[in-house]
């Protein structure tokens, strides 16, 4: 049976309570905490850093966290500084590197997962060269910059050749998408064959963390029955 992935975007979520909000996500069933990076650049918004990635771990955070940059240019720095910080995965945008390859091998030689990141105008031909090094694809269902936007449905056929690829090249990589999910179209989303759903209004909107999680994961059942 295919497992499914909740991962809460704490973009979201309460900046005055974000280690209580992060612990309290979790414990209604969040799977993996992702952490939106933005540099008023790439994307016209600015979030955070390592420190924060750092303070979120020293509170005790010990989910997956995966380091979404939406940063131009990625820097070797940088890098090192959020797997320093406790990184799972980073994931960056193909836009975002010069060199892509040695930017994925850089991440995974100092023992973080890698992720790469479509825009919804970005084509899939870039993925054909390094499905080898990756564990993460993550599409975007929004352009990236803020939250609460709603879904753009042509991701889903988008959504549906990237499982295409990933199914025949037989690489073990987890498929994410990201960006104006809830409840109404998650199951939509399922069933073009992703992994990870990135949520962040779906679930921090609501008063109930763990009665939103609960009614989003009846929705992704169905995709079973």
């Amino acid at each position: 049976m295919k497992q499914f992935f909740l991962a809460p975007s704490i973009l979201a979520a309460d900046f005055a309570r974000l280690g209580e909000e992060t612990v309290k996500v979790l414990e209604a069933g969040g799977d993996i905490i992702h952490f939106d990076v933005m540099d008023n650049h790439y994307v016209p918004n600015l979030t955070v850093g390592p420190i924060v990635l750092k303070a979120l771990r020293t509170y005790g955070i010990i989910a997956p966290i995966d380091v979404h940059l939406m940063i131009k240019p990625v820097s070797d720095s940088l890098i090192y500084d959020f797997i320093k910080a406790g990184a799972d995965f980073i994931t960056f945008h193909v836009e975002a590197s010069e060199h892509i390859d040695r930017t994925l091998e850089l991440i995974k030689k100092n023992g973080c997962k890698t992720g790469l990141a479509l825009n919804p105008a970005t084509p899939i031909n870039y993925l054909s060269y390094v499905m080898d090094k990756l564990d993460l694809i993550l599409l975007m269902s929004v352009n990236p910059g803020f939250s609460g936007q709603n879904f753009i449905y042509k991701t889903l056929d988008k959504l549906s050749q990237v499982r295409r690829l990933i199914d025949e090249t037989g690489y073990n990589i987890l498929l994410e998408v990201d960006g104006g999910i809830k409840i109404d179209n998650i199951y939509q989303i399922a069933l073009a064959g992703a992994d990870i759903f990135v949520i962040g209004s779906g679930i921090f909107s609501y008063p109930d963390y763990k009665k939103i999680i609960y009614l989003i994961s009846n929705e992704l059942e169905k995709v079973h029955s």
